[in-house]
């Protein structure tokens, strides 16, 4: 895992997509235009945190290298050093695969 010279804000992080399977339980190959977005991937850097109504850091509960679920449409995909990458807030992360 390379590490990134990105640093989001805030109580943003930055996931990196696992790789759709490319063949179903049976066999049946799955061409790249009928496959489905992941909706799984792997925390590679993360914020400080957000700031609470009295202005406290709200620490994030996700860490570099956890392996994370998030909704179909969650965040923001961008291009970093020739890799696809997602910018989103942890509120987008639904829970951390154990």
């Amino acid at each position: 895992m390379a590490k990134t010279k990105f640093r989001p804000l805030h109580d943003r992080v930055v996931v990196r997509r696992i790789t759709a399977l490319e063949k179903t339980k049976g066999g049946i190959i799955i061409p790249d235009s009928a496959q489905e977005k992941p909706q799984e991937g792997e925390i590679v850097a993360v914020g400080p945190g957000g700031r609470d109504e009295s202005g406290k850091l709200t620490p994030i509960d996700v860490r570099i290298g956890n392996r994370v679920l998030f909704g179909k449409w969650s965040g923001t995909e961008v291009k970093l050093d020739g890799e696809e990458l997602l910018i989103m807030k942890e509120s987008d992360i639904m829970g951390v695969i154990a």
